[in-house]
């Protein structure tokens, strides 16, 4: 009876371990498929489709072209500026004086320059100013000038510039003079008073003044080329000799410079049109080095002689700006346009059949089965296809337009898939 007891418990225990063992081996083999699973899937590459900004541009010399007129005159003496280069003019105003020799500028630069500095004083010593001043609404004024000098500084803004320059030292000098840090400004208004009635007395009047013709700009330089390079001229411009011209003054004595008619202008360049990217009609962004603003030009012309590579480009802009008066060659980037969209690897770019709507000649809209550019997406464990509208094409890569309404196209965050199973089996 022992014996029988003891077969029977061997019995149940070896069905305990195979029962164990076939349920290891069952763990075991589920959690090899899991990780040959895994393996495959971590073997598919993928990118985030994030918002990226490119822009299509090129650099090219340009060669501004104005409608210009020299001003002359008797070439004895020297000259003394009374408009700033690009400063805009009347019929009959003083463009400048002319002086026997350096020593009245001089003078008249010190007494200019004494009476912007009185100005300022008397702005300080004012009882009115002094009386409604406060400390901390003068703190706040003082910070408000200096963030925009900065600023100014940084647009080259020089008229702001120095504006809020003055505006900061009065307002530092009240300051000083409200928290009795100084006394006040009296003495030195009266040692500038001074100072000011000294030199006028030695001041000499002008031997000739130069005034404005005509309403217009007026820019203190000529180079010579204010004949050659004329609106009425366009047609007749070569790739040779816009390569050949360079920045220059006039070497002639009787030149005090030259006004510019209107505010239309033209900029002519050379550039390389085999991709035929450019045509006559489209605007585009002109940015120069010597301004932080942007200029629309519209392409007016366009002559290849017969080889794209050397493609005469004409622009004209409406716009005038003084601080673009002072050359007549730049370095100027032509804008073709800035971009925004989903960035796309070239190699995830991929085709697959898409039913969609369609429109046919007559009109009348339906749907058909068109072979679509896109790519593959992982949604879950799922590929999935999403239609790309190509914006813009980089080196290796595109931007996609964002359709946040049409689930169709591929989406914000998606993730791009740079191989599908289908790459995999054509290996």
């Amino acid at each position: 009876m022992q014996s029988n007891k003891s077969g029977d418990g061997r019995s149940e225990n070896s069905a305990i371990v195979k029962f164990l063992r076939n349920l290891v081996l069952i763990l075991l083999f589920v959690v090899f498929i899991s990780i040959m699973y895994n393996f495959q899937n971590k073997e598919i590459a993928t990118e985030t489709a994030l918002l990226s900004d490119a822009i299509f541009s090129e650099e090219i010399q340009g060669v501004f072209i104005r409608k210009e007129k020299p001003v002359t005159y008797s070439g004895k003496g020297v000259l003394s500026y009374k408009v700033v280069d690009g400063g805009k003019v009347g019929k009959g105003v003083i463009i400048a004086d002319v002086y026997p020799n350096d020593e009245q500028i001089t003078r008249n630069r010190e007494i200019a320059q004494l009476e912007r500095e009185l100005d300022i004083l008397e702005k300080i010593q004012n009882p009115g100013t002094l009386e409604s001043a406060q400390p901390t609404l003068l703190s706040v004024s003082i910070s408000e000038s200096y963030r925009t000098l900065l600023y100014s500084r940084d647009m080259k803004d020089y008229a702001t510039v120095r504006h809020e320059m003055e505006n900061l030292v009065v307002g530092m000098s009240t300051y000083q003079i409200i928290t009795q840090q100084v006394s006040g400004f009296q003495q030195q208004i009266v040692d500038i008073n001074a100072r000011l009635a000294e030199l006028k007395a030695a001041a000499a009047a002008p031997v000739e003044t130069i005034k404005a013709q005509e309403s217009a700009y007026f820019v203190s330089y000529c180079d010579g080329y204010e004949s050659e390079l004329t609106p009425d001229n366009l047609d007749k411009l070569t790739v040779e000799q816009l390569r050949s011209i360079t920045d220059r003054k006039s070497e002639e004595p009787s030149i005090a410079g030259k006004m510019i008619e209107g505010y239309s202008w033209y900029l002519a360049g050379v550039i390389d049109n085999s991709r035929k990217l450019y045509s006559i009609g489209d605007t585009i962004y002109l940015r120069f080095s010597s301004s932080a603003e942007k200029f629309d030009g519209k392409i007016v012309d366009l002559r290849d002689e017969g080889n794209p590579s050397r493609t005469i480009i004409i622009l004209e802009c409406s716009r005038f700006d003084e601080n673009m008066v002072g050359h007549r060659v730049v370095r100027c980037e032509l804008v073709k346009g800035e971009y925004r969209g989903l960035k796309v690897p070239r190699e995830a770019i991929r085709f697959d059949d898409v039913e969609q709507e369609v429109t046919s000649a007559d009109g009348s809209t339906g749907t058909a089965t068109v072979n679509t550019k896109g790519v593959y997406i992982m949604k879950g464990e799922q590929a999935m296809f999403k239609k790309i509208d190509v914006i813009y094409e980089g080196t290796d890569y595109v931007l996609s337009k964002v359709y946040e309404n049409d689930p169709s196209y591929l989406a914000l965050y998606d993730d791009i898939m740079m191989e599908t199973e289908g790459d995999k089996l054509n290996e």
